[in-house]
């Protein structure tokens, strides 16, 4: 049985002093710039217009509360890496997300975005260990699922896997995605309510 979800956007916020300050824990999405976010969210939510898709990487630049079920937050944090911005909008970037991951208290769970038709990128394999450093619980998300065969899909997967196991003795949960498809839906969505449920 699909998981029915009720959405509604909450605020959006500049800075972490403006994350709503209420009980409801945060379940955050992160990734690369156009790694399909937004897509994501909406394909999660079962709603089409509630994320703004965009084709421009970095569109999104604030910190985006949505409140679920009237029981927690999705939260669509701004990409990181994308070069086209200037290096100091790059810097404010990287401030909000960092303050917001690192600090914000209300965070409980981050799913960090990968592009499954990538090679491991730099810029998120420095964000993934960076998470690990700081003990911040996170799990991966594989997008764009349908782009790729399943044997392709499989096999960057475990590329990923023997990427990660280098420096990491237990992987984070990994989940493959397709916004398009709907793939991945059921089972993000039942991991959410695990987590949620047992903290």
């Amino acid at each position: 049985m699909a998981i029915s979800i009720r959405a509604k956007f909450k605020c959006s916020s500049e800075k972490i002093s403006q994350v709503p300050k209420d009980e409801f824990k945060d379940i955050a999405f992160i990734g690369r710039s156009n790694v399909g976010k937004s897509s994501l969210v909406n394909m999660l939510t079962n709603n089409n217009n509630l994320a703004k898709v965009s084709g421009t990487p970095g569109k999104t630049k604030l910190i985006n509360h949505f409140l679920i079920n009237d029981s927690w937050y999705l939260v669509d944090l701004p990409g990181y890496g994308y070069a086209r911005v200037s290096k100091t909008a790059r810097g404010e970037f990287s401030k909000l997300i960092l303050d917001y991951v690192l600090k914000c208290e209300k965070m409980h769970f981050l799913f960090v975005l990968v592009d499954s038709r990538l090679e491991p990128q730099k810029i998120d394999l420095r964000f993934i260990e960076l998470m690990g450093e700081n003990g911040i619980p996170f799990g991966i998300i594989f997008t764009k699922a349908d782009k790729l065969s399943q044997a392709q899909r499989n096999r960057n997967i475990k590329n990923y896997k023997e990427v990660l196991s280098q420096q990491w003795e237990e992987l984070p949960p990994m989940f493959v995605s397709s916004s398009e498809k709907g793939l991945g839906r059921e089972e993000i969505l039942g991991f959410i309510e695990e987590i949620l449920n047992n903290n």
